[in-house]
């Protein structure tokens, strides 16, 4: 009796014990559950996401989508700079220590072909028959002339280069700094339109059906002021598919950043991102140090390749040597007399095409002959123009209309439009941004620590002042001056012919990296910098567009070693 009430206690014990062990792993089940899924919040406990409405987020991201023509490239610290002599006395790329957050590269140069379809967009939204669209369309086109020469015989690029399928996959050239960043926006408009239509924010093929002068998309807009996007027709902007839905849930209508719906935008490369990417330094890497400093985007400091299959082929598009832009007909040539097309040679080793030769590249940096590593040596960039949405009398972002575009007159005498109807008019920053603050104090950064009055440098100090004009001769960027004006009479162009100016260099000299079809093997290491008026453009210089990374550094999560 006694034995068998033994075993009947053992037994309850085991069960309860059982019992326990499976509340235990039930709860803490339902806890990794609840914190891996994000349904309810780690500060307040309340439900996310719930049906019934509240904070909505998506906790189901992971990562941050490749848009369009781009590949991925891992940050890190690099040096900045000199590899080679400087036998241009340039004395502008000392070497220095940089730090690159990870952000994304174009594949290629962008092509003729990318830039068509971009002037096939402006064309068919803002018609240039029409006077009012007229400057628009022709302000965005490509400089053809740069290929003419006095003592050449260059008709057949100027009529062709950009236009004929021949030259479909070729970089585009003829394109100014400016051109550049404008191209760059409307492809951050029209990949954010697209991605939108995939995830039902927009009404499918809204890009072809609806679009106009006056009923355009701009990413801008639609997340400060969705409902003025597409000039107000919600029709687009809250599809079929959606409203049913909204009858629901009505607060949650648009995409918004914590959606994880909306792309980062496409725009210019800085300086020092380029570079890094230029040099793909990831065979150099052994645990956390480089072993050493390339020359080329390629290991070897030969322009030919050493593999035994390739051996002796060029591994870029550039001069080499006086009257030779090619090589021998037949043998060793490089393929190109002018550029080649895109992913004729090699990639480096972050994937990326034609870092060094083809054409020259833009990047977003204001020129200056220093890199002020002193302040700066993360992610650094010198250019920044801070501003802020303008705001209209009824109180909402001002949406600059159809009959509000501004224009404005280049020094060359070229007229562009600087801002497109559908977009948010924009005005500097003032002090309720800037008030107090440590990190900023003004809109126009572009001449900070350089230039200003209390930074002067002068360029002669051993020369006694005469008179007052005098010094600011001697100061540096006191660059020439042209002025270009319109009025009912045309275009009066007023040249600067001061022989008192001491450098080329000002606010709007861009830098621009990498060699070209027309430049020598020197011009090929990534740290050669040179600069270019940002309004102007060339048959020597293309560009190419980048976009900044969100979240983890890499796309993989790495364990660190040792």
């Amino acid at each position: 009796m006694c034995f068998t009430n033994y075993k009947l206690s053992m037994k309850n014990i085991i069960t309860l014990r059982l019992l326990l062990l499976l509340a235990l792993s039930a709860s803490l089940t339902g806890c990794n559950k609840s914190s891996s899924s994000g349904n309810s919040s780690r500060g307040t406990g309340w439900q996310i996401n719930a049906k019934e409405g509240g904070f909505q987020y998506n906790t189901n991201f992971k990562e941050q989508e490749t848009a369009p023509g781009l590949v991925f490239v891992e940050g890190g610290t690099f040096t900045m700079g000199k590899v080679q002599d400087d036998v241009m006395h340039d004395w502008n790329n000392s070497p220095n220590q940089q730090h690159v957050q990870s952000f994304y590269m174009d594949e290629t140069e962008v092509t003729n072909m990318m830039y068509l379809e971009y002037l096939d967009w402006i064309k068919r939204v803002y018609p240039p028959n029409n006077p009012k669209f007229k400057s628009i369309y022709n302000g965005a086109v490509p400089d053809t002339l740069v290929w003419r020469n006095r003592l050449g015989l260059s008709e057949m690029m100027v009529e062709n280069y950009l236009r004929h399928p021949a030259y479909r996959n070729y970089p585009v050239v003829g394109v100014s700094w400016m051109q550049a960043v404008e191209y760059a926006k409307w492809r951050t408009d029209r990949v954010a339109e697209m991605g939108l239509q995939k995830e039902g924010y927009l009404e499918k093929d809204s890009h072809i059906t609806h679009t106009s002068a006056d009923s355009n998309f701009n990413i801008d807009t639609y997340i400060n002021a969705p409902t003025k996007a597409y000039g107000g027709n919600d029709s687009i902007t809250i599809p079929n598919k959606r409203r049913s839905k909204i009858e629901k849930d009505s607060t949650h209508i648009y995409a918004t950043r914590e959606t994880g719906a909306i792309p980062l935008k496409y725009r210019l490369p800085t300086e020092a991102e380029w570079e890094y990417a230029a040099l793909g330094l990831t065979e150099l890497r052994t645990y956390n140090v480089y072993r050493g400093r390339k020359k080329y985007p390629w290991d070897g400091q030969y322009s030919r390749s050493g593999n035994r299959k390739t051996r002796g082929d060029q591994l870029a598009n550039f001069k080499q040597g006086k009257g030779d832009y090619g090589g021998i007909a037949g043998w060793s040539d490089d393929g190109a007399d002018i550029t080649n097309e895109v992913m004729s040679y090699e990639p480096n080793d972050f994937g990326i095409y034609d870092m060094a030769g083809n054409v020259a590249e833009w990047v977003a940096d204001v020129y200056r002959p220093i890199v002020d590593d002193d302040f700066s040596d993360f992610g650094y960039y010198r250019g920044n123009v801070y501003t802020k949405n303008a705001i209209g009398d009824d109180g909402s972002v001002k949406i600059i209309g159809v009959d509000e575009i501004q224009f404005d007159t280049l020094s060359n005498g070229k007229v562009i439009a600087k801002g497109l109807p559908g977009q948010i008019a924009q005005v500097a920053v003032d002090e309720d941004e800037t008030y107090l603050r440590v990190n900023f104090d003004e809109s126009d950064n572009r001449n900070y620590r350089d230039g200003d009055e209390q930074s002067s440098r002068f360029f002669d100090d051993f020369e006694e002042e005469d008179s007052e004009n005098e010094a600011v001769t001697r100061q540096m960027y006191n660059s020439p001056d042209h002025s270009v004006t319109a009025d009912s009479l045309g275009m009066l162009r007023e040249y600067d012919t001061s022989d008192a100016r001491t450098s080329l260099v000002n606010d709007e000299v861009r830098v621009y990296k990498g060699g070209s079809w027309k430049d020598r093997e020197y011009w090929l290491d990534p740290a050669q910098r040179r600069y270019y008026p940002e309004d102007m453009a060339t048959d020597y210089i293309g560009f190419r567009c980048a976009m900044s990374r969100v979240g983890s550094k890499s796309l993989s999560k790495k364990k660190t070693k040792n």
